[in-house]
């Protein structure tokens, strides 16, 4: 279904991919995994034939996909053998309703409304977003948005679908959902899949074999098995072990623990706050406190209203109602008190380099410290792409960047929206470790994230959202060691520097 031989793409004078070639057959899963910046999204744009067909690069080699020789056949004609489902998600949205984004590719294939209408309620159904048809996708949460870019793809029913880091944004519910389609998909049409992924434990029953990229080579391919459990293997290019424990919900990984540190007065305060968009609220009555150099977690399923809180604490949206208190009712000053890392690195990137990016609040402050901004670059393993243009770098090298940018100017509190993004386990342990660093010198940390091994690792606290409220206000489970490696007891509790 998938011949590819001899494949090197080069952008201007830069090799991204470099003699690649493998195989997939019909009806398998190709697991597609690496460091950030080897190659991975390079070539899912190959095999939708974005490249060279949308996007200026040159290549060689041949690449075969369904019969179609991509690279020189016509986009609209491979897309219909061939979906792709991108890692930011509003790449794909442009309808003012979720059913009208899924029914635009059926009936563009001029199926009849009685065929376009089952489509349209399979996938959504898919995917876990049947109770949302008349939904404006712009107010969707960032996992809700991956999930409806992933029922879009779905309901055209390709031969072949690519899809990049679709786990990355989404709840555990979503993930089930989301593995749970395309099992069925392979089951009963024979559907082809590429899945290029860093969150290996998620689609371990999924995959058939895996070919592991670094620097545009392939450099490992196999069984799941065999390339996965090599731990040498998996420690040389900063991937993360897949474990075979099943997906838990937040409630069954937390423990209430209720007992705030006395005699320290809070950093951030949310006094019956309540926010959304367009006067409609998204978090309701919500009371929660967070202290100096302390280190959290927000945690909680797609649309219950963690980006929003976040949004609301870096006062980049106003309360509908109640009060949010900064340091005894201080103003914050933007990017030196609170920094926010947004889902979308793209939201934050407008300068010509990396080393400018990072630059510029210092500058824009008149604090530049070269010593400082050596440092951060360091922490993000950014050092050899300082003179690169963030959008010509990967997701996940945006993602660094961005977060750097954030970090520059040693805000006292820094909160993180997914930033897991396109990041291999060995760059997120560096990123982690650089925000352990900065948490033990009296930076505090939230964290928003889906991924448990990253709170259970990380979090000294971890606040659960559902609905828009906070539902349990604790630490992680103990009795889970056995499912993931922890900190010992007493890092586990509220931790005052």
């Amino acid at each position: 279904m998938i011949h590819v031989r001899d494949l090197t793409v080069s952008y201007t004078d830069q090799k991204v991919l470099r003699d690649v070639s493998f195989d997939v057959h019909l009806g398998e899963c190709l697991v597609v995994t690496g460091p950030s910046g080897c190659g991975k999204s390079t070539l899912a744009r190959v095999l939708t034939g974005l490249i060279p067909q949308a996007i200026p690069a040159e290549i060689s080699g041949r690449v075969e996909v369904a019969g179609l020789d991509v690279t020189h056949c016509p986009t609209a004609e491979s897309a219909q053998y061939v979906g792709v489902v991108f890692q930011n998600p509003r790449a794909h949205l442009f309808h003012l309703r979720v059913a009208d984004e899924v029914a635009f590719g059926p009936y563009n294939l001029g199926l009849p409304s009685e065929e376009v209408e089952a489509r349209v309620d399979w996938a959504l159904k898919a995917v876990g977003l049947s109770d949302l048809p008349n939904q404006n996708p712009a107010s969707l949460s960032g996992g809700q948005m991956q999930r409806l870019a992933i029922a879009s793809a779905l309901a055209m029913r390709p031969q072949v679908l690519v899809l990049d880091e679709p786990t990355a944004s989404l709840d555990v519910p979503g993930t089930t959902s989301v593995i749970n389609a395309l099992a069925r998909l392979r089951a009963e049409y024979g559907l082809t899949i590429v899945l290029i992924e860093h969150r290996l434990a998620e689609v371990r029953r999924l995959a058939d074999r895996v070919i592991v990229l670094d620097e545009g080579r392939v450099v490992a391919a196999g069984s799941f098995e065999t390339v996965l459990g090599d731990f040498d293997l998996l420690r040389r290019y900063g991937l993360r072990r897949p474990t075979e424990d099943a997906l838990m919900s937040w409630p069954d990984l937390l423990t209430p623990n209720g007992k705030p540190p006395a005699d320290v007065q809070p950093l951030l305060e949310f006094q019956n706050l309540s926010a959304g968009y367009n006067g409609h609220a998204a978090i309701h009555d919500v009371n929660l406190r967070f202290y100096p150099g302390e280190f959290a977690a927000l945690v909680g399923d797609n649309g219950s209203g963690k980006s929003t809180l976040a949004l609301a604490a870096a006062g980049l949206i106003r309360p509908l109602s109640g009060r949010l208190l900064f340091n005894h009712g201080a103003r914050p000053r933007p990017g030196q008190d609170i920094a926010l890392l947004f889902q979308n690195p793209a939201d934050q990137l407008f300068t010509d380099s990396v080393d400018e990016e990072i630059a510029f609040g210092p500058r824009n402050y008149r604090c530049f410290d070269p010593a400082l901004h050596e440092q951060t670059l360091a922490s993000a393993d950014l050092v050899n792409l300082r003179e690169r243009r963030p959008f010509s770098l990967s997701i996940g090298q945006q993602q660094r960047t961005a977060l750097a940018s954030c970090l520059a100017l040693r805000p006292r509190l820094v909160i993180l929206d997914e930033p897991t993004l396109g990041q291999d386990w060995r760059h997120l342990q560096q990123m982690m470790d650089f925000l352990v660093w900065l948490n033990r010198q009296g930076t505090a940390i939230i964290l928003i994230t889906h991924d448990y091994k990253l709170v259970y690792r990380f979090a000294h606290r971890v606040v659960l959202m559902d609905a828009g409220r906070i539902s349990l206000d604790g630490h992680n489970n103990l009795a889970a060691q056995k499912i993931m490696p922890t900190a010992a007891l007493e890092q586990v509790n509220y931790v005052i520097p």
